[in-house]
C-alpha cells in the first residue's frame, strides 16, 4: 500500500469516464492505490430511471449495474493513477466471471464496492478485477472481470 491514498470526487470521475446520467454509475471513488485497489461508492436512489421498470412496486437495482459500477469504479481507480483525466480513456467489457449476487440493492442504500487488480499494469491494454460490492457491510455481489482500456497514444 502507498503511502498517500487518493480519491476521486464526481468532478475527477467525470473527467476520466465518458459515462454520463443515466449510466454513470459511481459517485465517488476513495481508497484508491495507485493501480491495486480503490473503494468505490454509489448512493442509490429512487430517481434513477431503472427502477421504473424494475420492478414497479418493488425497486431493486439490476445485477448488471451493480456490476456496471464495479468496472467503473477500477476505471476510476486506473485513470487517476494514470493521469488520465481529459484524456478521453476508453473501457470496454471483454469478460465477467464467478459473479454471484448476494442481497438486493434498493434505493437509500450506499453501495460501496471494493475493487482489486488481478491482472494489469501501466501501458497495458487488457486488465483484469476482481469486485465484492457490499450494503451496510453485507456482500450484495461480486464478480471478476476483464477489460480493455482503449487509452490515447
Amino acid at each position: 500500500m502507498t503511502d498517500t491514498l487518493l480519491s476521486a470526487d464526481i468532478q475527477l470521475i467525470q473527467r476520466i469516464l465518458p459515462h454520463r446520467y443515466p449510466f454513470l454509475l459511481v459517485d465517488r471513488v476513495e481508497e484508491i492505490d495507485g493501480t491495486q485497489s480503490a473503494l468505490g461508492i454509489k448512493n442509490v436512489t429512487m430517481n434513477e430511471p431503472h427502477f421504473q421498470g424494475h420492478f414497479p412496486g418493488l425497486p431493486i437495482m439490476p445485477g448488471v449495474t451493480i456490476v456496471e459500477a464495479m468496472a467503473q469504479t477500477a476505471a476510476v481507480m486506473v485513470g487517476t493513477a494514470l493521469d488520465m483525466a481529459d484524456k478521453e480513456m476508453k473501457v470496454y467489457f471483454m469478460s465477467i466471471d464467478k459473479c454471484k449476487f448476494r442481497r438486493k440493492v434498493v434505493p437509500g442504500d450506499q453501495l460501496k464496492m471494493r475493487l482489486t487488480t488481478l491482472r494489469g499494469k501501466p501501458g497495458g491494454k487488457v486488465w483484469k478485477f476482481g469486485g465484492v460490492a457490499e450494503v451496510e457491510g453485507e456482500m450484495a455481489a461480486e464478480a471478476e472481470f476483464t477489460a480493455m482500456m482503449d487509452l490515447p497514444s
